[in-house]
């Protein structure tokens, strides 16, 4: 039977309908193109560059503020500087002659062990060629030749002592005694060693030694040093901050530590004053060539506010930046200037007015808020 037109326009009808209609996915079979629901209540970038950070967040974040006040501050440079060994507290053990390195009986040094003045650290025996060897046996095999005919020569006069002069018998005492000297001193050549010692008390700050090692002389072998008497020197490239020297700070790892000022050079090195420090008190973990920043204080004062050196950080076109704390929950960047101050803290000369809050902990966390 065929069908008549209407029925016909009205299955096309129905095609068209059913193929313009959505498709909608079963239950698991989403494909994510929904948008991320945005949290109102959550920290987030304020459009003018400030920062929304609501109560409960910033005691998550363990945010805190400071007040700042504006005082007469000490100019202050950086310098860079390394850690040095003090003389009087610390030395070398070196070998003064060719030859193999014995342990003593408790064996040889391990590092960071601590030892005593005097204390022997190792032996050197000395390593001699064949042709020394040779010629230092003959000559003990010619002594010791001499030295019998010096006893048959002595014992003969002392039967005839009723006869012969006293001054003969001591002459012939006198060639027997140095004829034993002469190869007691060749035979220890031979197969005698040196005591290398230490020559301060202090731990073994570095060790080249091994059993059997062959050194030369002048070789450093072992190096002691007193991790309680250190220095820093810095170098100076304003020769005038010598004369200007006030207080001084080792800075590292947002620690400072308090240094004395020893002195300054009387020559340049690198084109600039090499300057010394000792430290005071030390509770810092130090190595001697450790690399470290000396924070100098000079005589002379500026205005500005003390701020601690963690509150600093670097917005996207990379200024110095701290947050200043606006509004119970609303922190404002604010572009300044800061130079050195004690090494745990810097003064900030321009970008801060007085009684600001600054951010002091948790600076880094809120300039990552985006």
């Amino acid at each position: 039977m065929k069908n008549s037109p209407k029925r016909i326009a009205s299955l096309l009808a129905s095609a068209i309908a059913l193929s313009l209609a959505p498709a909608w996915a079963g239950p698991g079979h989403d494909h994510g193109d929904e948008a991320a629901p945005v949290t109102a209540g959550g920290p987030q970038r304020q459009p003018d560059g400030s920062v929304f950070l609501p109560k409960p967040a910033q005691r998550q974040m363990g945010v805190r503020t400071q007040p700042v006040s504006k005082a007469a501050l000490p100019r202050a440079f950086e310098l860079q500087g390394m850690v040095i060994m003090d003389p009087n507290a610390g030395g070398k053990v070196q070998a003064t002659q060719a030859g193999r390195l014995l342990a003593p009986p408790n064996g040889l040094p391990a590092l960071g062990q601590r030892v005593s003045r005097g204390q022997v650290l190792a032996y050197v025996e000395p390593v001699a060629g064949a042709l020394e060897r040779s010629g230092q046996a003959a000559q003990i095999a010619e002594l010791r030749a001499s030295l019998g005919l010096a006893e048959k020569r002595l014992a003969r006069l002392q039967e005839l002592s009723d006869t012969v002069p006293r001054r003969e018998i001591e002459a012939a005492q006198s060639e027997l005694a140095s004829h034993r000297e002469r190869i007691k001193a060749l035979g220890a050549g031979l197969s005698g060693r040196e005591a290398l010692v230490s020559p301060v008390a202090g731990v073994i700050a570095s060790a080249n030694a091994l059993a059997g090692q062959v050194v030369d002389a002048r070789d450093l072998v072992i190096e002691v040093v007193d991790p309680k008497r250190l220095r820093v020197e810095a170098l100076a490239y304003d020769t005038e901050l010598a004369r200007d020297v006030g207080k001084a700070y080792l800075a590292g790892s947002g620690q400072r530590q308090a240094l004395s000022f020893l002195g300054a050079a009387g020559s340049l090195r690198d084109q600039a004053l090499p300057l010394q420090f000792a430290l005071v008190d030390s509770k810092m973990q130090l190595a001697v060539g450790q690399p470290t920043k000396v924070v100098v204080q000079t005589r002379s004062s500026v205005e500005a506010l003390a701020v601690p050196a963690a509150a600093l950080a670097k917005n996207p076109a990379n200024q110095t930046i701290v947050w200043v704390k606006a509004a119970p929950e609303r922190f404002v960047p604010k572009v300044v200037q800061a130079t050195p101050l004690d090494g745990s803290s810097v003064a900030v000369t321009h970008g801060l007015q007085d009684g600001e809050l600054v951010v002091v902990e948790g600076a880094t966390l809120v300039n990552q808020i985006r």
